[in-house]
């Protein structure tokens, strides 16, 4: 029974590899219908749930930017998959935040909108934003979660003892999140970081205000928890990635045409 369930495993996993839009090999099994009706019922659940931004400029400003920007991701990788719609929507929120959902969803918070001294640096998030949404970064969070939890599972079947199987899982599970869910999600906020810097470049927004705006954030957040333990990869790292991938993102805004986009 084990190389039975050990082979199915095995071609499960192998049936879902694939690449990034940057090469990295990921692992995307929950169909993209799934993915993308998820995220529209996620998102119809929070404007329902916050305060949306009614102000018309800033609504405005945002829908500029985030057009730019999604036509130049289509340019900049065009064998993503690309969603065929974007919703982009201001919440009312002063958390310095934006997020994404499959689907092409996209929430910014005013508290970002205030951070954010120029568009360029607003542009940087929100092309990171849509960054996520075309290398399925959800879809792989998701695929990842649903191993974690066959594997504990399988764990129980496998162990003889009651004791033994709770201390195992416990430790899979503490093992789990700081060896793979952690710094995976450190690896797609770094490779979302870099697709956002092309993509905001590409859509005629000075990338060099990608570093002033992670400056900002840092002013803006405070003490960060050690990376070790993070999500995200800290402000300096950032700052230092984008800068090391800083002359080709410079060469596509010398190539583009200036972006207008403003209150």
């Amino acid at each position: 029974m084990r190389p039975l369930i050990l082979g199915l495993l095995a071609l499960f996993l192998l049936t879902g590899c694939q690449e990034s839009p940057t090469g990295r090999n990921q692992l995307a099994l929950v169909p993209d219908a799934v993915m993308a009706d998820i995220g529209q019922q996620s998102f119809a659940q929070m404007k329902e749930q916050n305060p949306v931004q009614e102000d018309p400029r800033v609504n405005r400003l945002v829908q500029c930017i985030a057009g730019k920007l999604v036509r130049a991701a289509a340019i900049q990788y065009p064998a993503a998959p690309m969603p065929e719609s974007w919703e982009v929507v201001v919440f009312r929120n002063d958390t310095p935040n934006a997020f994404a959902l499959p689907g092409g969803k996209i929430g910014v918070h005013t508290g970002l909108v205030r951070v954010a001294e120029t568009p360029a640096q607003l542009a940087t998030v929100i092309g990171h934003e849509v960054a996520h949404v075309l290398a399925d970064h959800g879809n792989e969070r998701l695929t990842q979660e649903l191993g974690l939890k066959a594997s504990l599972f399988l764990v129980g079947l496998f162990t003889e003892s009651e004791i033994a199987e709770d201390q195992l899982q416990n430790a899979l599970g503490i093992g789990a999140q700081l060896g793979i869910t952690l710094p995976f999600s450190r690896a797609h906020e770094s490779e979302a970081d870099l697709m956002g810097l092309a993509i905001m470049a590409r859509a005629g927004f000075n990338p060099e205000q990608s570093v002033e705006l992670w400056r900002n954030m840092a002013r803006a957040s405070g003490e960060q928890p050690l990376e070790f333990l993070s999500t995200h990869p800290n402000h300096d790292t950032r700052i230092g990635d984008l800068s090391a991938h800083m002359e080709s993102a410079n060469q596509l805004f010398r190539a583009a045409v200036p972006a207008d986009c403003n209150l």
